[in-house]
């Protein structure tokens, strides 16, 4: 949920505590634009927002028409178009042009407050679902993930929103997370990283010398041994999993519960020779060329990386190519 932070849930809340409230979305872009399609705001009677829809250079113009909307319940499409002479005077790289789709909450054309209740809800159960508006008409309907539905499912797989014509499929994925499997020193600075990135994070080691809370000030450690602890914690199509113990014994019940889900990426440490025993052996515990094919071992891109923090940069930026490029994953198919 990259795109839309928190937008709904403050939007709700918003609404819960008797205030008018606008939801502004970017529905459309054309040459540069600093926040991607599906990027949203939140805007109250007192012109009090949160979020944004482009650098700084057309929030006002959009707070301003989303106080009319809650006063006329009309919903409206916004154009902005920026000239490459005037472009980096507002915060664009050259001249670009969006489109933001304002709604009033709960008035007028506006979705109610029970729709944006139903989303909310999904949100929470880390329910990917597509928020689709009709602009001719005004309807409205949540549609949940179905892999049979070949155009959504690859919107959820490259998390992009789009209108085409009337209709604006805005796509709510479940936040990114990450379970790091093995809690040792390069674990440390890429619990940093991946914050940083967006994730929430969680680590799993069996091992109490190495799960220790001064290492780990603040984290979150599953309970249990990491095959337990994974399936508890429930692997989505928006989850990572990194094993970095070096430890078979850990690393390879892991390795076996991350194969059996939808994870999006699965990264071992460990070199090409360790790899290559690791394959021997999750073969002999029954997997096959496929699955195994899922697993980005040695973990992380290859940029020359040797410490600790940088092998964690190394990790993040391959996770972030398989996020964001799907069919690089090892064994996707075309």
């Amino acid at each position: 949920m990259d795109s839309f932070e928190n937008i709904p849930e403050l939007a709700l809340a918003w609404s819960n505590e008797g205030k008018s409230v606008a939801l502004a979305t970017v529905v459309k872009t054309w040459g540069s634009a600093p926040r991607p399609v599906g990027s949203q705001l939140v805007v109250d009677q007192d012109m009090g927002f949160q979020g944004s829809v482009s650098g700084g250079c057309v929030e006002s113009a959009v707070l301003f028409e989303a106080v009319e909307a809650m006063q006329d319940g009309a919903c409206r499409i916004l154009n902005f178009g920026v000239s490459d002479e005037s472009a980096f005077e507002v915060g664009l790289a050259c001249g670009g042009e969006i489109e933001v789709m304002v709604e009033p909450l709960g008035v007028g054309k506006g979705p109610s407050v029970d729709e944006l209740q139903a989303l909310v809800a999904a949100r929470a159960g880390r329910e990917p679902v597509v928020w689709e508006v009709n602009t001719d008409n005004w309807a409205r309907r949540l549609l949940p993930r179905d892999p049979m539905d070949v155009d959504l499912e690859s919107r959820f797989r490259t998390d992009k929103s789009a209108r085409e014509d009337a209709i604006f499929r805005g796509v709510h994925n479940p936040p990114l997370r990450l379970a790091i499997v093995g809690a040792v020193h390069i674990a440390q600075p890429l619990v940093q990283i991946a914050r940083l990135a967006g994730y929430d994070v969680a680590l799993v080691d069996p091992r109490d010398s190495f799960a220790s809370t001064d290492r780990f000030p603040g984290e979150t450690f599953l309970e249990g041994w990491p095959d337990e602890a994974l399936a508890g914690f429930g692997l989505d199509t928006r989850t990572a999993v990194v094993t970095l113990s070096h430890d078979p014994k850990i690393d390879m019940p892991a390795l076996e519960t991350a194969l059996g889900s939808e994870a999006f990426y699965i990264g071992a440490l460990g070199s090409k020779r360790t790899h290559a025993k690791r394959v021997a052996a999750l073969h002999e515990a029954g997997l096959n060329d496929d699955a195994i094919a899922r697993i980005d071992g040695p973990v992380g891109l290859n940029i020359g990386a040797s410490s600790p923090a940088e092998i964690a940069v190394s990790i993040m930026a391959e996770m972030t190519e398989r996020l964001r490029f799907p069919d690089t994953r090892p064994g996707a198919r075309a």
